[in-house]
């Protein structure tokens, strides 16, 4: 943990000295934008992680895949949110996850122009700002806040009728989006997140987070995260399964 977040501290120190710098913005071949920031804070933590881990593998949204094998591996994010981070807006995070068998084992979430930094290891517990942390114990839809991030696929999708429903359903519903709806969910603060258009390196960080809060975090099949994962149900725990079959995800 003490290297993870060492290095997002790293990359915190390069999105500080960059953020409202007006950076030229590069447009990646999927569409999504990238400037030096990104590839620097990038470039910051991988050397912070690769000091004190030089046999890991390393996963970069900017850099690319490096791995080693039966080797732990480094899943790096290191502005999600990028159209926030370029339109001034201080809703992007740096996510820091690592990967042990297949499994995640650790996250930190970093937003250090929002002033929030997110932790977790398996078996110690979440914690937000340096205080533990804990999801809600609503147990009924009618009570619940949700959050919805990005919703294209699903919007296209035989759940999008289900989906309607269980929004005029819950007690309140927003987007909260990126990294704010994970804390905000782990810190009990909120009760569910759904999100049907990420890449791991999105939520792999925030997985840990919100499991370790005493949350769950799986995809809309119910399916545990993987390098694979592309949608999210993260929920206080209470509410999975009810929401799960509500949704008809698995139909």
């Amino acid at each position: 943990m003490k290297a993870a977040l060492a290095a997002a501290e790293a990359g915190a120190r390069v999105i500080r000295a960059c953020y409202q710098k007006n950076l030229a913005v590069t447009v990646k071949a999927d569409k999504s934008p990238v400037t030096e920031a990104d590839v620097r804070t990038e470039q910051a933590i991988r050397a912070v992680l690769a000091e004190h881990f030089p046999t890991y593998g390393f996963f970069g949204e900017e850099t690319g895949r490096d791995e080693h094998a039966d080797q732990p591996l480094w899943l790096v994010d290191p502005i999600d949110g990028t159209k926030a981070f370029v339109r001034e807006y201080p809703m992007f995070s740096t996510q820091i996850a690592l990967m042990r068998q297949g499994k995640l084992v650790l996250g930190v979430s970093s937003a250090p122009l929002y002033g929030e930094l997110a932790y977790a290891e398996r078996g110690h517990g979440a914690y937000l700002n340096g205080r533990r942390i804990r999801v809600s114990v609503v147990d009924r839809l009618e009570d619940t806040a949700m959050s919805a991030g990005n919703l294209k696929t699903l919007a296209k999708s035989a759940a999008w009728d289900a989906y309607g429903r269980v929004v005029a359903s819950v007690s309140r519903i927003r987007g909260y989006g990126d990294f704010l709806h994970y804390h905000l969910l782990a810190a009990g603060k909120i009760d569910a997140v759904i999100e049907s258009d990420v890449n791991i390196l999105d939520i792999a960080a925030l997985v840990t987070i919100v499991e370790e809060a005493g949350g769950r975090f799986t995809d809309l099949g119910g399916n545990d995260a993987s390098l694979e994962t592309t949608t999210v149900l993260a929920t206080n725990g209470r509410l999975h399964d009810g929401l799960l079959e509500a949704m008809n995800f698995n139909r």
